[in-house]
């Protein structure tokens, strides 16, 4: 049994039929408990530990998440390469339901999450101009591209509190903007992989078009949950792919993150 990984996966409970020798393995962290079991496992000759962010019975909305026990749960069984599948609404028309977006840039729309491990002991700025792993992210492009995704290589990702969808003015404001999808997850996820000196990788799959992008009632959960498990097979399939094809070794500016800093703890 692999008891270790040096890849770990965030996301949908369909995801889990992507580890071959899979374990489940109940952590504690000093945040409390991630959001469910960790199940590791392998893909190909890669250890890879998934954990489900909801929770395999969906109980935890987007702004109850436990962000800060998921990551440091990873890196505490040695991962330090993290890809994040999501569902996200495209606030461009070209961007239809289907379209693989790997963003390069992200906005914070939440409030009240908590989204630092460093809020004790004296401050702990880290970079975040280029909130994911470069290496990361051309390999799910160059995954995503040979596997006949329509792939947009880059957007920007803003971030909602959730758990209630846009209103029509809001995602008009957004798209005004320039940015490109909008999701309730996908922060503080990059920033405490950052404080970890994690990899992070987006790979946001499209399930509709936001509301003020066509005329209409707007999405519900229910169709954005039906659309995704539709495609969840092929994510699974852009996952395993993704995984392999990720650099043993890491080369990008990730793992020197917190260089030069004063951290108040030790890291796992």
């Amino acid at each position: 049994m692999v008891t270790r990984a040096d890849i770990g996966v965030i996301g949908g409970s369909g995801f889990y039929s992507l580890l071959d020798d899979a374990e489940e393995i109940e952590l504690a962290t000093p945040y409390g408990p991630p959001s469910d079991v960790v199940t590791v496992g392998r893909i190909g000759s890669r250890s890879v530990a998934f954990i489900p962010r909801h929770g395999r019975d969906h109980r935890f909305p987007p702004h109850r998440i436990p962000y800060r026990a998921n990551l440091w749960a990873l890196r505490s069984l040695g991962v330090r390469q993290v890809l994040a599948p999501s569902a996200v609404g495209s606030l461009r028309a070209d961007y239809g339901p289907g379209t693989m977006v790997i963003p390069d840039q992200l906005i914070d729309r939440t409030s009240g999450r908590v989204q630092t491990y460093y809020d004790t002991g004296g401050a702990v700025h880290v970079s975040f101009a280029d909130p994911y792993c470069p290496s990361g992210r051309l390999t799910a492009v160059d995954t995503a591209l040979a596997t006949d995704w329509h792939t947009a290589d880059a957007g920007t990702l803003v971030v909602i509190e959730g758990p209630r969808f846009s209103t029509r003015a809001e995602s008009q404001w957004f798209a005004a903007n320039g940015w490109s999808i909008v999701g309730m997850t996908g922060f503080p996820e990059a920033i405490l992989a950052r404080e970890l000196a994690l990899c992070y990788t987006s790979l946001c799959l499209v399930t509709d078009l936001d509301a003020g992008v066509e005329a209409g009632q707007g999405v519900t959960h229910d169709e954005v949950l039906e659309f995704f498990a539709q495609n969840v097979t092929r994510m699974r399939s852009l996952v395993s792919a993704t995984v392999q094809a990720l650099p043993e070794e890491r080369t990008c500016p990730c793992g020197s993150a917190l260089d030069g800093l004063k951290l108040p703890f030790d890291l796992p």
